[in-house]
């Protein structure tokens, strides 16, 4: 319907723009004014919106019935070298996206839940949506955990490796982009590789959440 359509789109972009304020605000309390001071600690949409990520590809997905959706917001400019506490910052400031995806598909369940203990039926369209908004949210959190540079897991991970191990995985980052390619690309099952590691796992956490 096109109410929820129009309605899910603007969840994703709340959902990846989120993501990126959260880099900047950890960021900003390890002592790292650098997303600040480019104007990017807000959740107005236009100084995140990434062409390609935010509005190319997941009108792709949606029109071509994809079952997974996802999409980023531009990334939000960090300095490490500002941070008060170097290892701790790039743990927290790399984590702090993937939290926020997790915790919204959290509030959004738990909504959810509250709306369905009520004795009147709720709009049919609000409960599709805070699926929507649970199923959407796994996806980008679970989607960006993967330690494939530069997805956050890969800073996650990068954060806590000895020095010449993680010297030895920045390497990696030069073909980050076409490992994701691949993983997308090369077929299991049904679907790609890709979207079957992001369904499993949503269908796990979802079935945790109550879904």
């Amino acid at each position: 319907m096109p109410e929820f359509f129009a309605i899910s789109i603007i969840v994703l972009l709340f959902s990846v723009i989120l993501h990126e304020v959260m880099h900047g605000v950890m960021a900003l309390k390890f002592g790292d004014h650098t997303a600040q001071a480019a104007g990017r600690l807000t959740l107005n949409p236009l100084p995140h919106i990434d062409l390609f990520g935010t509005i190319l590809l997941p009108a792709l997905l949606i029109f071509t019935g994809s079952p997974i959706l996802f999409g980023w917001a531009k990334p939000v400019p960090v300095n490490p070298l500002n941070f008060s506490n170097l290892r701790r910052g790039e743990l927290l400031v790399s984590a702090a996206g993937i939290l926020a995806n997790f915790g919204l598909a959290i509030f959004a369940a738990i909504i959810y839940h509250i709306l369905n203990t009520l004795p009147q039926e709720f709009p049919a369209l609000l409960g599709a949506i805070l699926r929507f908004t649970v199923t959407i949210n796994l996806v980008l959190g679970i989607f960006n955990l993967f330690p494939i540079p530069p997805l956050d897991g890969s800073k996650v991970l990068l954060s806590q490796l000895p020095y010449n191990l993680a010297r030895q995985y920045q390497k990696l980052e030069q073909y980050g982009f076409l490992l994701l390619l691949i993983l997308l690309m090369v077929p299991f099952g049904s679907s790609s590789l890709l979207q079957t590691i992001l369904g499993f796992f949503v269908t796990l956490f979802s079935g945790i959440l109550g879904f």
